[in-house]
């Protein structure tokens, strides 16, 4: 056999003789240690498996053997039985350097062949948008005067500035950045697949909700009902048989903003709020991952608000759910948010009027004016210390407060089922809310005045005790962790993990519905 077979012969013979070789798949360590052949006078091959060592043959006794073609010119290399497990024998010319590359393709398909047993049903494709679909849109930031400047709270993929610079897990987190959040998580997502055709779902890279300022606030307020259209059209002229295949019944996308933003009719002429995105026809079949739902729309989900909590490892982690569990609850409640200061009956009013006349067992955290925004620091230190977080709808039924409070121990305290019961059910199942919530009809409290403050008081200190057990095991599930996080942390499921699972299982359903009817 002549000297330095080239690597390429070896992958090519190793490909074919991979799956013949290989019958016992325990895991073991893929990588033998490499011989001295100048050290083994009397070996005339090496050995290659998958769960043994690279020794020279001399010290095996072999069963039986049965010779294969390794390349075109037929040199020998031989297959052996060994102690029921199966040996792949090359000749010793073979170099250190091709047997490593063995090593590497077969290891390599093994990882493949795994990989594919681990993605069944859940890979996701990846649709290549132009930029002017996601990345120009951040650098019209500033260009929304009367909305805000969002432009400091891009960095970090999302995440936005650190609220000092010794933070490892608390971030200045705009809850309209989610969009980006996804794009960078989905990244790093283990099932991707460049080839559409394989792909259980597909995720569109649009950033939606950011778009959609420039009809909110910027100068296409008048033209709304043209909101993805020119998305529509790209997808319908660009490898069209990717949107065609399932009539985009298999797209999803994320739009950081409640669904109202998008729901205004085709028919409302002069526009008076928001755009039609979810009312085009043409988007019917894509499933909108929003961060607060309609209550009949099935392609609508809501998904929790990213909240400024965003740890990268387990440790991180754990060190906060026990400060959380240690918190010396000293108020029975608190409510962190604006409004409520008209004399007209609402329940934020209510809440006010109360705790102001029960400064002893109520905390109020004034939020007027946006001014807890992007300020963890100014709400999750009172929320730390109350044992129930109120959370009364406002402008719409959801709310991020539902999320810091989670973050922070504190029960949430509900008035209404819009606000969380009926929109986060992937993430907080909706049979399961009264382990870790408490449910007071708003109607109790501003028509009846029942006080919120004696219902609290009248659960157990024990029922409560478990009650925040509960919530502090909901909190990996509705925050959303670092990108680039530990291995550790990539084992726990967090709100993007939780997501993505929801969206593949909710387009399954859809398509095996859709087929149902076809059939």
């Amino acid at each position: 056999m002549p000297e330095g077979v080239s690597t390429k012969t070896i992958s090519k013979a190793t490909i074919s003789l991979y799956h013949l070789c290989i019958e016992n798949r325990q895991e073991h360590s893929p990588e033998g240690e490499i011989p001295d052949q100048n050290n083994s006078k009397n070996a005339h091959f090496v050995t290659y498996h998958a769960q043994m060592r690279i020794t020279p043959t001399d010290s095996l006794s072999c069963a039986s053997s049965s010779s294969f073609p390794l390349n075109s010119q037929n040199h020998d290399g031989l297959i052996f039985h060994h102690h029921h497990q199966t040996l792949l024998l090359l000749p010793i010319a073979y170099t250190p350097n091709s047997i490593r590359s063995i090593f590497s393709i077969s290891n390599r398909r093994r990882r493949r062949r795994r990989r594919g047993e681990e993605c069944d049903g859940r890979w996701i494709h990846i649709r290549k948008l132009p930029s002017r679909f996601n990345l120009d849109l951040l650098g019209r930031c500033s260009d929304y005067p009367i909305y805000k400047n969002f432009c400091p709270y891009i960095s970090n993929h999302g995440l936005g500035p650190k609220t000092h610079n010794r933070s490892h897990s608390w971030y200045r987190t705009d809850p309209h950045m989610l969009e980006l959040i996804f794009h960078r998580r989905i990244l790093e997502y283990p099932c991707l697949t460049a080839d559409p055709t394989r792909a259980d779902a597909i995720y569109l890279p649009y950033y939606a909700g950011i778009d959609s300022l420039r009809f909110l606030y910027g100068p296409d307020v008048n033209s709304s009902a043209e909101h993805g259209l020119d998305l529509h059209h790209f997808l319908r002229s660009d490898a069209p048989q990717i949107w065609s295949r399932n009539n985009g019944h298999d797209h999803f996308l994320v739009m950081a903003r409640a669904s109202w933003d998008f729901s205004q009719p085709l028919s409302w002429d002069p526009p008076v709020w928001g755009t039609s995105f979810l009312e085009l026809p043409e988007f019917y079949n894509v499933t909108a991952l929003t961060l607060e739902s309609r209550a009949w729309p099935w392609q609508e989900q809501a998904l929790p608000y990213p909240t400024s909590f965003h740890p990268a490892n387990l440790a991180r982690l754990q060190s906060w759910l026990e400060r959380a569990r240690r918190a010396r609850r000293t108020k029975l409640m608190m409510f962190a948010g604006g409004g409520g200061v008209s004399s007209s009956p609402n329940i934020r009013h209510s809440i006010r009027t109360e705790c102001a006349n029960a400064t002893g067992v109520c905390e109020v955290v004034d939020c007027s004016k946006g001014v807890c925004e992007h300020d963890p620091i100014r709400y999750m230190r009172p929320m730390l210390r109350a044992s129930f977080c109120l959370q009364p709808p406002g402008d719409t039924p959801t709310r991020r407060a539902t999320f810091d409070g989670i973050v922070a121990g504190c029960i949430p305290v509900f008035f209404e089922e819009m606000s969380a019961k009926s929109q986060f059910g992937w993430h907080m199942a909706e049979d399961e809310y009264k382990e870790f919530s408490v449910f007071i009809a708003k109607e109790e409290v501003v028509m009846k005045g029942v006080r919120i403050s004696e219902v609290l008081m009248g659960i157990p200190a024990a029922e409560v005790r478990r009650m925040r057990e509960r919530v502090l095991d909901l909190v990996p599930r509705v925050t959303y962790r670092r990108h680039d996080s530990s291995v550790g942390m990539r084992s726990t499921k967090d709100a993007f993990d939780v997501a993505v699972e929801g969206t593949i299982r909710r387009i399954k359903e859809r398509l095996d519905g859709h087929l149902q009817q076809l059939i």
